[in-house]
């Protein structure tokens, strides 16, 4: 049986560590940065309870939860229907103004508002005349819009 001193052992696991943290091989996610100006966004969409001219840019998906995340621009003077999504979103507003309908809840947010929407509860966005507003949503799993009739 070979002994080694307890102290040897740390500082050898520490070295092999190397304040690295996890090695690139390992790694499932890639370091990325994006400025709000260089996005992609997607051609104007919308209609069937979203909002004419909604673009979107993708900017990722969890490869554990299938989770996107993603910037959505909403035109002024637009209004996303009563919906809710299985998984909770996260959201942050980046610029401009939107009015949420949050269950029996209405918030008016601004830039740098941020917002958690459980799974399962009914919601709905409507942006002012005044300006578009563009948000950065994180979803704990795969998207679905499940329409609520008024």
């Amino acid at each position: 049986m070979i002994r080694v001193p307890i102290y040897s052992l740390i500082c050898v696991l520490a070295s092999l560590a190397g304040g690295q943290g996890i090695a690139a091989a390992e790694r499932q996610t890639e370091p990325y940065a994006v400025n709000l100006e260089e996005l992609q966004w997607g051609p104007p969409a919308g209609g069937n309870g979203s909002p004419l001219g909604l673009r979107t840019a993708r900017q990722g998906v969890d490869p554990v939860t299938g989770g996107v995340t993603y910037y959505a621009m909403f035109p002024a003077g637009t209004h996303f229907d009563l919906h809710w999504h299985t998984h909770d979103e996260f959201v942050v507003v980046v610029s401009g103004s939107v009015v949420i309908e949050l269950g029996d809840e209405t918030h008016e947010l601004h830039a740098g508002a941020y917002l958690v929407i459980p799974g399962g509860m009914n919601h709905s966005w409507d942006v002012p005349d005044t300006g578009e507003v563009i948000i950065l949503v994180r979803r704990a799993g795969p998207a679905d819009f499940n329409y609520v009739a008024q």
